[in-house]
C-alpha cells in the first residue's frame, strides 16, 4: 500500500492504528519521497482476510491529510529493495567484461524498480548498447534524457515523469533509461537507480582499456605516481 500523509510527528502512527483497527500487521515501511510537507511511503501490510481490503483502505484514508495512492498484492516472498540494490552491486563488480557488465546492469535495474523495461543509450551515436523488455526508440530516449538534463531536480533525480528515470554514466558516455507503468517511479527509487549506475560507471573505468587517460591526462597521472 502506497499512501501520503502529512510529514508531521505522529502521522504514521495514526496509519498504523487504522491498519491495525481491522486487524491488519505492518511487516514493512519504506520512505518513497518526501517533500512541501507530506511524504509517500510504502507499507507491507498482511490482513486476516482479504474481504478487509476496502475496509482498509476507507480507514487509512479517513485518517485526516493522508491519502491511499495504491494498493496492490505483494509477491509471495517479499523482496528487501535495500538487499536488491546491494546484490545488484555486488554482480556488476564481479563482472569480467564490459558487455556482460551492462547486460546485468539493464537486467538488475529493471529486475530491482519492477520496471516493463531498461535500456543503455550511447549518448553520441544513440543507440541502446544494451536492453530488457520493449524499449522505445534509442533516439527517442536519448532526445528524452537531453531535455531532462536542464531541469537541476531532474538531473539530480529528485524528479522526473512518473513512468521514466533515468541516470547517466558519465565516464561511459551511456545513459542509463528505464519504465513503468501503473505505479509512479518516486524519488527514493530514482536515487537508487542514480547509485547503480554510479557503480557501473566505476566499473566501466576498470574495465574498459578506452577509458584508461591518454595524452596530458596520461602524463599527469605518471609524474603523480610514487616512485621507488
Amino acid at each position: 500500500m502506497r499512501v501520503w500523509l502529512p510529514d508531521r510527528p505522529g502521522a504514521l502512527g495514526l496509519v498504523a492504528s487504522r491498519i491495525g483497527a481491522v486487524r491488519g500487521e505492518i511487516h514493512g515501511i519504506e520512505i518513497l519521497e518526501q517533500g512541501a510537507g507530506r511524504a509517500i511511503d510504502e507499507l507491507v501490510v498482511e490482513l486476516p482476510d482479504p474481504s478487509l481490503l476496502d475496509l482498509l483502505v476507507d480507514e487509512v484514508n479517513a485518517v485526516d491529510g493522508v491519502d491511499v495512492e495504491e494498493v496492490r498484492v505483494a509477491p509471495a516472498s517479499r523482496r528487501d529493495p535495500r538487499f536488491d540494490a546491494f546484490e545488484t552491486a555486488t554482480a556488476l563488480i564481479g563482472a569480467t567484461n564490459v558487455p556482460t557488465m551492462l547486460a546485468l546492469l539493464v537486467e538488475h535495474a529493471a529486475n530491482d524498480l519492477e520496471a516493463a523495461w531498461a535500456a543503455l543509450v550511447d549518448s553520441v551515436t544513440r543507440t541502446a548498447v544494451a536492453q530488457v523488455g520493449a524499449a522505445p526508440a534509442a533516439a527517442w530516449l536519448s532526445a528524452f534524457v537531453e531535455g531532462s538534463r536542464s531541469s537541476v531536480r531532474a538531473a539530480a533525480g529528485d524528479c522526473g515523469p512518473d513512468d521514466m528515470a533515468w541516470a547517466p554514466l558519465a565516464a561511459a558516455g551511456l545513459d542509463l533509461v528505464l519504465g513503468r507503468q501503473g505505479r509512479p517511479l518516486r524519488a527514493r527509487e530514482r536515487h537508487q537507480l542514480m547509485a547503480l549506475a554510479r557503480v557501473a560507471d566505476l566499473r566501466w573505468r576498470q574495465l574498459a582499456p578506452a577509458a584508461q587517460p591518454s595524452g596530458p591526462e596520461a602524463q599527469l597521472a605518471e609524474s603523480a605516481r610514487p616512485r621507488s
